[in-house]
């Protein structure tokens, strides 16, 4: 990994899986790197992705909710959590409706999970500074410390809104085979 030895220690991965293969050996040897789970998360996954990843950005169900803090207990862990929001109210995406979202961050805090921020992917035919800077105003409305939004195609956009995060993995990389 070139980057890491330029001294870049965070990265995101999608799959849980993939991960295990492609950083279990490299975490061993770099403590410091910080690995970040963009992707969606399965519970069936969670017992491999807490003891492996240091932020997950696709929380979104009560679920998933209690399968993390429970496996957090027994690996004596605390995860940096971003709540996935379904900004555009997509039905194919993931993601808590924000009418839905007091509630379920509530029922997250009350089982000791660390939200720093909202994570969103809007919708790709719209025009996503109305759906950045409602999450910009949701994230002052929440007092998060974190926005985990934009891509490759929208992340100028999502800088203008504070994102703190981006998504940018094949600008850099390349387009995923």
């Amino acid at each position: 990994m070139h980057l890491i030895d330029h001294g870049h220690m965070h990265y995101g991965e999608n799959k849980v899986q993939e991960a295990i293969e492609k950083w279990s050996e490299i975490k061993k040897q770099k403590s410091n790197i910080q690995l970040h789970l963009i992707g969606k998360l399965q519970t069936n996954k969670v017992k491999f992705a807490v003891k492996l990843f240091d932020y997950i950005h696709s929380l979104d169900n009560e679920k998933l909710a209690n399968k993390i803090s429970s496996l957090q207990k027994i690996e004596n862990k605390s995860l940096k959590i971003f709540i996935q929001v379904n900004i555009g109210e997509e039905n194919q995406k993931s993601g808590i409706h924000v009418s839905k979202l007091a509630k379920f961050y509530t029922f997250c805090k009350d089982l000791n999970l660390n939200i720093v921020g909202l994570m969103c992917i809007p919708p790709v035919d719209g025009d996503a500074d109305i759906y950045f800077k409602k999450m910009q105003e949701l994230k002052k409305q929440f007092n998060f410390k974190d926005l985990s939004m934009g891509m490759s195609s929208d992340y100028l956009d999502a800088l203008k809104y504070n994102a703190s995060f981006l998504r940018i993995g094949s600008s850099i990389f390349g387009n995923r085979n």
